[in-house]
């Protein structure tokens, strides 16, 4: 009982529950900028309203997302300075180095372009007002990256020294903690993760109103992006995530054993799909597992050894001394499988409804619609699904659109609860970063505010987003067909002071 109240603990508790809750916000900002960009694209090369109606109605979604991130980021940076002074003191000359490019470049560059994108409609031309929400694209993934590489470094510090005098941590090279491959391949992993969720939220959405036949053009549209944004992320977040495990397994061999529940290290060692075992006496009761896999995921060889829990233990024991060295195995175990069970399951959905609502092209005259008839759902090439499994599909389409956010929750939760008990790995413990000074009751109490302030903001955040998803694509103006062709709008306005923020 004193263990769980400690205020280790429930620092990392409070630090957790934050950082899942804005995780949650990330990749769909990160996705859904880019995606609205490309929608407006296609209005501005074609001029086809239906691209139009899509890219107001998916970028006020995109805004809704972007505000809370943005709030619940500030909160949880915050939390350095509260309860982890102590690792802040230490490593605060390297890991603020990438947090304050984030702030300065990034989020300075894509806040300046999002307010340009916002208020321009009907000031800017069609280019340079596609141009701002590019730029807010780029944005969001150079703030991404950088904060990638700050966790990055946490998984794998590289380019700095130890200062004995002064007792932490100091930057000596800042381009190797940005370019290191554990940076590179946890940015591209979290890239792809990104587009994955992005494409299964439109594919959800977009289910929602073809299932009521609501707003077909668009909505037609749309599911198609989304389908075709989440079978290319999803094989590409299975590329990224094999490169981002063999680069787990040679730097946190720990992690990797953790993830597969491997005790004793193997040669030709297997995948393991499911295992239950005693963690205090090392070993598994019941495990089914897969010879070769864990192996070649690793090291590209069936055959090769791939160390266990217990090897890496003592390793670790005789090279940092005392201790012990092993995470929390259960939540590694699992956190892995909901992480790949959740991703994989989205995109085989996504390939799925591909195929089902393939273009007219490869359907039969009488299985052809128009384009603001809602598709029909093609099993076979003369053979569409009746009303009860279209029914069925139409339900698990829009169940998909949370699917990535789990697994994107569990892979954070893996990614962090596998390195410990290290803050930063092989330099600082976990229990040596808390705040010394930072009460049990404290503690508490913040965690207790901080968690109740984010129930609300998502009740918030839900029903903003349910209100706006359920309106639909919103009619256009005039002033939305036809935007000026010079900064500033229409010549009217030329008698009012700063007319631009109009």
């Amino acid at each position: 009982m004193d263990l769980a109240l400690a205020p280790e603990t429930l620092a990392r508790w409070q630090f957790g529950i934050t950082t899942v809750y804005h995780f949650l916000f990330v990749p769909l900002t990160i996705s859904l900028a880019a995606l609205t960009a490309g929608l407006e694209t296609a209005w501005v090369r074609t001029e086809k309203e239906k691209y139009l109606r899509a890219t107001k109605f998916w970028g006020k979604l995109f805004l809704i997302n972007i505000a809370m991130g943005v709030v619940t980021g500030i909160v949880q940076e915050f939390q350095f300075g509260m309860n982890w002074s102590d690792y802040s003191r230490f490593v605060g000359d390297v890991f603020g180095a990438p947090l304050a490019f984030e702030a300065l470049i990034a989020f300075f560059f894509e806040s300046t372009f999002i307010g340009l994108w916002i208020f321009g409609w009907d000031k800017l031309p069609k280019k340079l007002h596609l141009a701002c929400i590019w730029m807010v694209s780029i944005g969001t993934i150079l703030s991404a990256y950088f904060i990638l590489a700050a966790n990055s470094w946490m998984q794998h510090p590289v380019g700095y020294r130890i200062n004995n005098a002064k007792g932490r941590a100091e930057l000596t090279d800042f381009w190797h903690v940005l370019t290191q491959n554990t940076a590179l391949t946890q940015a591209f992993h979290t890239l792809t993760a990104s587009f994955l969720t992005g494409g299964a939220f439109m594919v959800g959405i977009a289910a929602y109103h073809l299932r009521r036949k609501k707003h077909v053009t668009v909505m037609k549209t749309s599911l198609r992006l989304g389908l075709v944004t989440v079978v290319i992320a999803g094989l590409l977040t299975a590329v990224s995530g094999d490169l981002l495990g063999k680069v787990m397994f040679k730097q946190q061999p720990m992690k990797m054993a953790a993830a597969e529940a491997l005790w004793d290290g193997q040669d030709s060692a297997p995948f393991s799909i499911f295992a239950y075992g005693d963690v205090s006496k090392g070993h598994n009761s019941v495990e089914l597992s897969v010879p070769g896999v864990l192996s070649f995921l690793a090291d590209d060889d069936f055959g090769s050894y791939v160390p266990g829990i217990n090897d890496t233990n003592k390793a670790e024991q005789q090279q940092y001394g005392p201790g012990d060295y092993r995470p929390i195995i259960p939540v590694t175990f699992w956190g892995f499988r909901w992480m790949i069970g959740f991703g994989m399951a989205s995109f085989a959905l996504g390939l799925a409804g591909l195929w089902l609502t393939r273009k007219k092209c490869l359907l039969p005259p009488h299985l052809r619609v128009g384009e603001d008839e809602v598709p029909h759902l093609v099993l076979f090439r003369n053979k569409a699904l009746g009303p009860v499994l279209t029914t069925w599909y139409w339900r698990i389409a829009i169940g998909t659109l949370g699917f990535p956010l789990i697994a994107n929750s569990w892979g954070w939760i893996f990614t962090e609860m596998g390195r410990q008990p290290w803050v930063v790995y092989g330099v600082l413990r976990t229990r040596d970063a808390v705040s010394p000074g930072v009460s049990q009751g404290e503690v508490i109490t913040s965690m207790t505010v901080f968690t109740l302030l984010y129930a609300i903001l998502a009740v918030i955040e839900v029903k903003l987003l349910a209100k706006y998803v359920k309106a639909g694509p919103p009619e256009l103006t005039e002033s939305d067909l036809h935007p000026p062709t010079r900064i500033g709008g229409d010549s009217r306005d030329a008698d009012k002071p700063m007319a631009f923020s109009y």
